[in-house]
């Protein structure tokens, strides 16, 4: 995946964690950037990749996303 979809799916999650649909729409709204792909499949595929953090929330009804410095150094890692 380029750098620069990850640095923007990390820029719009920021310090939160949110919802699928949330991302996809603050992705959309910041930068007005529609993933080409599924946003779920995009974020599934950066979790196991490790870019992302996700788990199932009962309470939110689906997966909730978010991005910690783990992910970050996991993506400098990437790049040596």
């Amino acid at each position: 995946m380029p750098d620069d979809v990850v640095a923007l799916i990390w820029e719009a999650l920021g310090e939160n964690r949110m919802t699928t649909g949330e991302a996809s729409d603050r992705l959309d709204h910041l930068f007005g950037y529609r993933c080409p792909d599924d946003m779920a499949k995009t974020l599934s595929k950066l979790r196991k990749a490790g870019l992302v953090k996700g788990e199932i929330s009962m309470e939110a009804g689906g997966w909730l996303w978010w991005a910690d410095e783990e992910c970050r150094k996991n993506r400098m890692r990437e790049g040596e």
